[in-house]
Protein backbone atom coordinates (compact mmCIF):
# COMPACT_ATOMS: atom_id res chain seq x y z
CA UNK A 1 0.00 0.00 0.00
CA UNK A 2 2.83 2.35 0.77
CA UNK A 3 4.90 1.93 -2.40
CA UNK A 4 2.60 3.64 -4.96
CA UNK A 5 1.85 6.49 -2.55
CA UNK A 6 5.56 6.97 -1.83
CA UNK A 7 6.39 6.94 -5.55
CA UNK A 8 3.67 9.55 -6.18
CA UNK A 9 5.01 11.81 -3.42
CA UNK A 10 8.56 11.44 -4.71
CA UNK A 11 7.59 12.25 -8.30
CA UNK A 12 5.50 15.24 -7.23
CA UNK A 13 8.36 16.63 -5.14
CA UNK A 14 10.83 16.24 -8.03
CA UNK A 15 8.58 17.42 -10.86
CA UNK A 16 6.01 19.83 -9.45
CA UNK A 17 4.63 20.79 -12.87
CA UNK A 18 3.76 17.12 -13.56
CA UNK A 19 1.47 16.87 -10.54
CA UNK A 20 -1.38 18.66 -12.28
CA UNK A 21 -1.13 16.67 -15.52
CA UNK A 22 -4.03 14.30 -16.16
CA UNK A 23 -1.74 11.98 -18.13
CA UNK A 24 0.55 11.71 -15.11
CA UNK A 25 -2.35 10.82 -12.82
CA UNK A 26 -3.72 8.26 -15.29
CA UNK A 27 -0.28 6.64 -15.74
CA UNK A 28 0.28 6.55 -12.00
CA UNK A 29 -3.15 5.01 -11.48
CA UNK A 30 -2.37 2.36 -14.11
CA UNK A 31 0.97 1.39 -12.54
CA UNK A 32 -0.37 1.38 -8.99
CA UNK A 33 -3.28 -0.82 -10.11
CA UNK A 34 -0.84 -3.23 -11.77
CA UNK A 35 1.21 -3.27 -8.56
CA UNK A 36 -1.78 -4.13 -6.36
CA UNK A 37 -3.09 -6.73 -8.81
CA UNK A 38 0.29 -8.48 -8.98
CA UNK A 39 0.50 -8.62 -5.18
CA UNK A 40 -3.05 -9.96 -5.02
CA UNK A 41 -2.30 -12.57 -7.69
CA UNK A 42 0.80 -13.69 -5.79
CA UNK A 43 -1.13 -14.23 -2.56
CA UNK A 44 -4.07 -15.83 -4.37
CA UNK A 45 -1.75 -18.32 -6.12
CA UNK A 46 -0.06 -19.17 -2.83
CA UNK A 47 -3.44 -19.62 -1.14
CA UNK A 48 -4.74 -21.87 -3.94
CA UNK A 49 -1.66 -24.11 -3.83
CA UNK A 50 -1.96 -24.35 -0.04
CA UNK A 51 -5.72 -24.82 0.10
CA UNK A 52 -6.00 -27.40 -2.69
CA UNK A 53 -3.23 -29.72 -1.45
CA UNK A 54 -5.02 -32.75 -0.02
CA UNK A 55 -3.98 -35.89 1.81
CA UNK A 56 -6.76 -38.47 2.03
CA UNK A 57 -6.09 -41.54 4.15
CA UNK A 58 -8.55 -44.42 4.23
CA UNK A 59 -8.15 -47.84 5.81
CA UNK A 60 -6.94 -49.23 2.44
CA UNK A 61 -5.29 -46.41 0.46
CA UNK A 62 -3.48 -43.10 0.68
CA UNK A 63 -4.29 -40.40 -1.87
CA UNK A 64 -2.10 -37.30 -2.21
CA UNK A 65 -3.32 -34.43 -4.40
CA UNK A 66 -0.70 -31.71 -4.79
CA UNK A 67 -1.51 -28.41 -6.49
CA UNK A 68 1.53 -26.90 -8.29
CA UNK A 69 -0.02 -23.67 -9.54
CA UNK A 70 -3.36 -22.43 -10.71
CA UNK A 71 -3.69 -24.98 -13.52
CA UNK A 72 -1.38 -27.86 -12.58
CA UNK A 73 -1.80 -30.69 -10.09
CA UNK A 74 -0.35 -34.13 -9.36
CA UNK A 75 -2.45 -36.98 -7.99
CA UNK A 76 -0.65 -39.97 -6.46
CA UNK A 77 -2.22 -43.01 -4.85
CA UNK A 78 -0.77 -45.95 -2.99
CA UNK A 79 -2.03 -49.04 -1.27
CA UNK A 80 -1.23 -49.09 2.44
CA UNK A 81 0.16 -52.63 2.26
CA UNK A 82 2.98 -51.25 0.02
CA UNK A 83 4.21 -48.79 2.66
CA UNK A 84 7.68 -49.71 3.91
CA UNK A 85 8.67 -46.77 6.10
CA UNK A 86 7.11 -43.56 7.40
CA UNK A 87 9.34 -40.73 8.67
CA UNK A 88 8.34 -37.36 10.07
CA UNK A 89 10.61 -34.30 10.21
CA UNK A 90 10.19 -31.03 12.07
CA UNK A 91 12.94 -28.48 11.37
CA UNK A 92 13.23 -24.99 12.78
CA UNK A 93 11.86 -22.83 15.53
CA UNK A 94 8.52 -21.94 13.92
CA UNK A 95 7.89 -25.52 12.77
CA UNK A 96 8.43 -26.71 16.33
CA UNK A 97 6.34 -23.91 17.79
CA UNK A 98 3.37 -24.37 15.44
CA UNK A 99 3.90 -28.15 15.15
CA UNK A 100 4.13 -28.68 11.40
CA UNK A 101 6.67 -30.52 9.32
CA UNK A 102 7.38 -32.98 6.52
CA UNK A 103 6.16 -36.55 6.18
CA UNK A 104 8.22 -39.04 4.12
CA UNK A 105 6.49 -42.26 3.08
CA UNK A 106 8.73 -44.95 1.56
CA UNK A 107 6.82 -47.40 -0.64
CA UNK A 108 7.40 -50.51 -2.69
CA UNK A 109 5.33 -49.18 -5.59
CA UNK A 110 6.11 -47.26 -8.77
CA UNK A 111 6.55 -44.01 -6.85
CA UNK A 112 9.12 -45.05 -4.27
CA UNK A 113 8.80 -42.01 -1.98
CA UNK A 114 5.93 -39.68 -1.11
CA UNK A 115 7.01 -36.35 0.39
CA UNK A 116 4.27 -34.29 2.00
CA UNK A 117 5.48 -30.88 3.15
CA UNK A 118 4.07 -28.40 5.68
CA UNK A 119 1.64 -30.83 7.22
CA UNK A 120 0.26 -30.23 10.73
CA UNK A 121 1.12 -32.71 13.47
CA UNK A 122 3.45 -34.92 11.41
CA UNK A 123 4.32 -37.20 14.35
CA UNK A 124 0.66 -37.97 15.14
CA UNK A 125 -0.02 -38.58 11.46
CA UNK A 126 3.00 -40.89 11.24
CA UNK A 127 1.75 -42.95 14.19
CA UNK A 128 -1.79 -43.14 12.77
CA UNK A 129 -0.47 -44.11 9.35
CA UNK A 130 1.73 -46.88 10.78
CA UNK A 131 -1.25 -48.22 12.73
CA UNK A 132 -3.35 -48.28 9.56
CA UNK A 133 -0.52 -49.99 7.65
CA UNK A 134 -0.30 -52.74 10.29
CA UNK A 135 -4.07 -53.25 10.22
CA UNK A 136 -4.08 -53.37 6.41
CA UNK A 137 -1.28 -55.93 6.34
CA UNK A 138 -3.14 -58.10 8.86
CA UNK A 139 -6.26 -57.88 6.72
CA UNK A 140 -4.36 -58.84 3.55
CA UNK A 141 -2.67 -61.79 5.29
CA UNK A 142 -6.05 -63.02 6.57
CA UNK A 143 -7.63 -62.83 3.12
CA UNK A 144 -4.66 -64.65 1.54
CA UNK A 145 -4.79 -67.38 4.19
CA UNK A 146 -8.54 -67.83 3.74
CA UNK A 147 -8.20 -68.17 -0.04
Amino acid sequence: MVVPVAVRMLLISVWTDMAISSQFNATLLLFSSMYYLSIGLFFFTYFVTFYLDLLIITNDRLLHIEQHGLFSRTIAELDLCNVQDVTSEVHGFFASLFNYGTLHIQTAGAVDKFIIRQIPYPEKLRQALLTLVDEDRKYHHQTKAAA
